[in-house]
């Protein structure tokens, strides 16, 4: 052991966080939670257990693994686990929220100028020049995804059915993650060694030294499982859910735009096995092709300004439903912006409850033991399937991009020399996804002013 090791070693860890300390983080967290969810969760990591000693690396990992079962975004499950853990029900909450919070707000203001001024040459050349570097990140996403999931034979075949099944077949994403889901778990009993998920996500038995909530740490007793509690959050999490929900079909009707987007949205949020790039064929499906709430351009344009936005990758619903709002003029021609608003933050809501819900519900049961959780075999198949889902997403921007009026119109070559470039400095330089998208928007608006 070297001597910066038995420094760790011998380290007394901090005091206790105040709640005001924690709070404090959280707020900066949201902020500066660029990245996409290894970004985010390095961040924290890093703060957490290297800076701050708030948790050990054994205790960070077991919750992170358990975050990664769930759907959806696993970098903010992460932070409302560890802010439950430390401050009971309202630090989990705190985390939660802030996690988002600047996101959503940061989101409304430039949805509300993309389309109230997206005309604008300035506007339109820089998403002429994003719309390419898009594309290439969503092949990177496919490849990092089935880099990882696709280990052998059998998981390339399912990968391959979920494919053709959404790019042939057309057929709706839920349906697709059923079905692999059934192949996981037949597998599963066939031939167990090909549904195992090797690894972790790093060196469990590290330390940097003491920490607040260590390996050895008893579990705090409102961590602990409670029947009577669990029922507390069942029902809490039932009447969230319920009394906006049937406020909204009480006062507009279930057909609704609002009504429909909060109906919607609750759906996609329980599909988002694999990452926010697994469910964007699904919103893609309803809210274009179904609802119309926005156009295939726009939807390309809203996934740009989410990967340049600190937050959750999956923030990209709150520019869907801005738009959707906006144009169906949900309360009339003179208050645009404000049914631009008022829809994103309804969708942000119902998009992210079930995450509180999912840790405080489930953490008790993850603090009565720290050994590893691992992928069960029906999703270790649904991360399969959406590595093909997410290919059939990037031949859909592709085709977007570079036939804009369709196959019997031009070819652009400049956008498909730009997807070329990006794709290069992702894959060959391993660029920054922000700094790719920054470089692409300045060199589509040169080709457009030059």
């Amino acid at each position: 052991m070297t001597t910066n090791q038995n420094v760790n070693q011998e380290a007394a860890p901090a005091q206790a966080v105040s709640f005001r300390n924690a709070f404090l983080f959280w707020l900066k967290l949201g902020f500066i939670s660029f990245g996409g969810p290894a970004g985010q969760i390095s961040i924290m990591h890093q703060e957490l257990v290297e800076n701050r000693r708030w948790i050990s690396e054994r205790r960070f990992l077991h919750a992170l693994n358990y975050c990664m079962l769930l759907p959806g975004p696993e970098a903010q499950q992460l932070a409302i686990y560890i802010g439950w853990l430390m401050h009971r029900t309202w630090g989990g909450i705190v985390a939660g929220v802030l996690f988002v919070l600047p996101s959503l707000v940061l989101l409304i203001v430039l949805s509300w100028v993309y389309i109230a001024f997206g005309d604008l040459p300035v506007v339109a050349g820089l998403f002429y020049g994003i719309k390419p570097a898009v594309t290439a990140i969503v092949v990177q996403a496919a490849h990092r995804i089935g880099s990882r999931a696709l280990k052998n034979n059998w998981l390339w075949a399912i990968s391959a059915a979920s494919f053709v099944a959404i790019f042939a077949a057309n057929m709706p994403f839920p349906a697709i993650v059923l079905a692999a889901a059934l192949m996981g778990y037949v597998g599963g009993r066939i031939a167990p060694d090909k549904f195992k998920v090797g690894g972790g996500h790093g060196n469990d038995k590290k330390s940097f030294g003491p920490a607040i909530i260590d390996d050895q740490t008893p579990t705090p007793e409102h961590a602990q499982f409670s029947w009577v509690r669990l029922g507390k959050i069942v029902l809490v999490g039932a009447l969230l859910w319920t009394v906006p929900m049937a406020l909204l079909t009480t006062n507009y009707g279930w057909d609704h735009p609002l009504t429909q987007m909060s109906w919607f949205f609750t759906k996609a949020a329980l599909l988002t096995f694999g990452g926010a790039y697994a469910v964007l064929p699904y919103v893609y499906q309803g809210a274009v092709s179904h609802y119309g709430w926005l156009t295939p351009t726009q939807m390309i344009d809203g996934l740009a300004l989410g990967e340049t936005t600190p937050g959750p990758l999956i923030m990209v619903v709150a520019f869907v439903a801005f738009v959707g709002g906006y144009v169906k003029e949900v309360f009339g021609p003179d208050a645009l912006f404000l049914a631009g608003a008022v829809a994103a933050t309804l969708v942000t809501w119902f998009t992210f409850l079930p995450s509180f819900l999912f840790i405080l519900a489930g953490g008790p049961l993850v603090e009565s033991t720290h050994g590893d959780l691992k992928f069960t075999a029906p999703l270790t198949a649904i991360t399969a399937a959406v590595v093909g889902v997410i290919l059939n997403l990037a031949l859909f921007f592709g085709y977007h991009v570079f036939w804009p009026t369709g196959f019997a119109g031009d070819f652009d070559v400049v956008s498909a020399l730009l997807a070329l470039g990006a794709a290069v400095a992702l894959f060959r330089f391993k660029r920054n996804v922000i700094h790719v998208i920054a470089a692409s928007a300045v060199l589509g608006l040169l080709v457009k002013f030059f």
